[in-house]
């Protein structure tokens, strides 16, 4: 599947850039920052929203303060592969909320998860009762954040 590329002008860049530092801005607010109307910079945003460049709207949250104070990238290889094993992984996956993001890789490692627990306690039973109890996973290697030192970022524009 291909997705093209949308083209951008430095006005539209210049709007994704600051939604992506503070996306509550409003009409009047983006306006200010573009040099443009409101309603220009209203129109501007709904057209990249609709176009999918936009996907969304969410705020970031403090994971310490939820009390999940472990945070890992799990490494995943698999015995075997095929549809159903990849679509049986897939559902297992989003079924559990400590996984937040997860990726197909090249290399040794087939999927690359990232993980919030609360503990070692939760991360060990994530790693010994959830993904190795896949009948199709191998073997599972954790990395645990020590520290992260940049945060996620906004992507670049």
């Amino acid at each position: 599947m291909h997705i093209s590329r949308i083209a951008l002008d430095e006005t539209d860049s210049r709007l994704l850039s600051a939604l992506q530092r503070n996306a509550h801005l409003t009409s009047q607010e983006l306006g200010e920052e573009l040099n443009l109307s409101p309603s220009q910079a209203g129109r501007r945003r709904q057209r990249l929203e609709a176009e999918g460049l936009i996907q969304g709207y969410a705020a970031r949250l403090d994971p310490h303060r939820l009390g999940l104070a472990v945070q890992a990238f799990v490494q995943v290889q698999m015995t075997r592969h095929g549809h159903e094993t990849t679509a049986a992984f897939s559902r297992l996956v989003d079924a559990q909320p400590e996984i937040t993001s997860a990726w197909t890789l090249t290399g040794e490692a087939d999927y690359l998860l990232r993980v919030y627990c609360q503990d070692l306690s939760s991360l060990n039973r994530l790693i010994h009762q959830v993904l190795l109890a896949h009948p199709a996973v191998s073997r599972v290697q954790s990395q645990i954040v020590m520290d992260q030192f940049k945060p996620d970022a906004p992507l670049p524009t």
